[in-house]
């Protein structure tokens, strides 16, 4: 049986790094959400109180009778189901420990343009939000930023645990590409500080797989909906 993944049809948001994975390791899935009343079943889904293991918001992937949530989650399972992971325990946790290092760099980057609160609109909280874009854009992404090109440095291979790629290096692309989008003019410094991560974008981009992917409809474009938004004041 194939996959079912559940996440807002809209966007990419948090389930494009599920999306990713799902793509590069050719395994069959259904996009649920984008079907045909498909955010209402999402819904009834998330709200059955006869669920053990509910989920608190999508993502969430079905895999026969488990679901599974929570993006880093989903990947671990995904990763070490079809070769995204290192098969020993501690490969597996580095991976893992990677993944949930950028789930906090997502947070960063969604907070630049709602800072004060997601139940207001970002036209309620520009002052505020220019403010923390500018703190990202001069701290906080460095910070991240920097971390991910010292492991590339250090992992012996053009990947973030070397030769092989991992679902962490899918979900590094995911990072690169949002930025570009969200902060255009800015992104070009961060590449060329960075080239790391900038080879890695280039290499994830060109994987057979991903390239179908990237230039297919399935692949839903950037917008101002989703955690990576491009309003231009907020690019310095």
């Amino acid at each position: 049986m194939p996959y079912e993944l559940f996440y807002w049809p809209e966007i990419q948001g948090r389930g494009e790094f599920v999306r990713l994975a799902l793509e590069e390791t050719g395994a069959k899935y259904v996009d649920v959400a984008r079907g045909p009343g498909g955010t209402e079943k999402m819904m009834r889904l998330m709200q059955d109180g006869s669920l053990k293991t509910p989920s608190f918001a999508p993502p969430f992937l079905k895999s026969g009778k488990r679901i599974i949530g929570q993006t880093a989650n989903i990947l671990l399972y995904l990763g070490s189901r079809h070769g995204l992971a290192p098969k020993g325990d501690a490969g597996s946790l580095w991976v893992h420990q990677l993944q949930l290092t950028i789930a906090d760099f997502l947070v960063e980057i969604h907070d630049t343009h709602h800072p004060v609160g997601a139940n207001f609109y970002y036209e309620d909280q520009k002052p505020e939000s220019k403010r923390r874009a500018e703190d990202f854009r001069e701290s906080r992404a460095p910070k991240f930023l920097g971390y991910f090109e010292r492991v590339l440095k250090t992992s012996g291979g053009p990947f973030l645990t070397g030769r092989k790629l991992t679902y962490a290096d899918l979900s590094l692309f995911q990072i690169a590409e949002g930025l570009r989008y969200a902060f255009p003019k800015t992104a070009v410094a961060w590449a060329k500080k960075h080239p790391r991560i900038a080879d890695v974008r280039t290499r994830v981009a060109a994987r057979p797989r991903i390239a179908k992917y990237l230039a297919s409809d399935r692949r839903i474009p950037f917008n101002e909906m989703g955690i990576f938004r491009r309003y231009p004041e907020l690019d310095g």
